[in-house]
């Protein structure tokens, strides 16, 4: 080998060596950053559950312990005494009455009207030109977004079901466009282990036209019936089956908790223990307009709401009686075929197949 090949192959070598110990150097500065990444992690994870700030503890636990499926998720980093203690510090008393019908007296829109107590009510009853059936209002506030839907003429509101009531649920798009709905959300609650269900099981009775069309043991849960009665007033009411029957209700669900009863607000401490999520609920003012409220949830730009903000929003738009629907992954707003909030299911279009749907034809 000559002199010059030699030192052509020294220099290689020493390229070589040098890349090595650069590859190293990037190897090791790239462990450390893992190790510093991973010990800011595990330290911000410990400050959040275990730190002096109690609002993530507080979110953490009740929205693990009011999933009944999955508590687990509180009791792996917290003893009893500490679920107790949050549980008791975050929880809602609800109005101890059934909702009066009487209290609603169905109106005629004023289009004449120009005076209004409040911004909101302004909102309410300023019609959008040429749709005298209901009306969007984009809703905010600290930590959510989403919309409450005005609807005009309550006779048009009902109850809408999967046509496969125990076998398995339909998703809200499938539902309102079979129904010729102009407006749809989701309703009542269903039974839900591990978060994985199809949405067969209704939670507790549901009521259709007039009838029960289910009412599964293994999905009782507490809360109780929301529904309309034979002349469109909105009924929130601890009863029996039978005793919905007997005072005329024609479409309901069991869920709840309630919001609003007979004008009276429930008393919500801290988050109402039912943690922040995405919600649905539903209310009536004294005029007899419906109300129905989306909040998105689980986004960068909507951590959800709490039933706090939904009391709220629903005391705003003068709800007379309101209650809480299912929330979370159920959530969805359709209008005219179209889904106009987030749903974060993470299925087609982030739906979920759900038992039950209040609906405007």
């Amino acid at each position: 080998m000559s002199k010059k090949d030699l030192d052509k192959t020294i220099v290689m070598k020493e390229i070589a060596l040098e890349i090595k110990k650069e590859k190293r150097k990037e190897k090791s500065l790239f462990s450390k950053l893992l190790i510093a990444l991973i010990i800011l992690g595990c330290s911000f994870s410990l400050y959040l559950f275990y730190g002096p700030m109690d609002g993530f503890r507080n979110f953490w636990i009740t929205s693990a312990m009011t999933s009944m499926s999955h508590q687990y998720l509180a009791t792996w980093f917290y003893n009893d005494e500490v679920i107790n203690e949050v549980l008791a510090s975050n929880h809602i008393i609800e109005v101890a009455e059934n909702s009066n019908p009487d209290l609603i007296n169905l109106k005629e829109y004023d289009n004449e009207q120009k005076i209004y107590e409040n911004e909101y009510e302004k909102e309410i009853l300023t019609k959008d030109p040429g749709n005298d059936l209901y009306k969007i209002i984009e809703v905010s506030g600290s930590g959510y977004q989403g919309y409450l839907v005005a609807i005009y003429d309550p006779s048009r509101v009902s109850l809408a079901t999967t046509n496969y009531l125990g076998k398995r649920g339909e998703a809200i798009t499938t539902v309102a466009k079979r129904e010729n709905a102009i407006v749809a959300i989701n309703a009542g609650g269903f039974y839900d282990p591990d978060w994985n269900s199809n949405g067969a099981l209704p939670h507790g009775t549901v009521i259709k036209n007039g009838e029960i069309v289910s009412d599964y043991e293994d999905a009782r849960m507490g809360g109780g019936f929301v529904g309309f009665t034979k002349d469109d007033k909105l009924v929130l009411g601890k009863m029996s089956a039978e005793e919905a029957l007997d005072m005329g209700i024609r479409d309901a669900v069991e869920f709840g908790p309630f919001l609003i009863v007979n004008g009276k607000s429930s008393f919500v401490k801290g988050n109402g223990g039912w943690g922040i999520a995405p919600r649905t609920a539903i209310g009536q003012r004294e005029d007899g307009i419906v109300l129905f409220l989306v909040i998105n949830g689980r986004l960068a730009t909507s951590i959800g709401a709490d039933m706090g903000d939904l009391t709220e929003i629903m005391e705003n738009y003068g709800a007379v009686n309101a209650a809480n629907m299912d929330g979370g992954s159920s959530s969805a707003l359709v209008i005219n075929n179209e889904i106009i909030n987030n749903p974060v299911a993470g299925g087609k279009d982030g739906l979920r197949d759900i038992p039950t749907f209040w609906i405007v034809k």
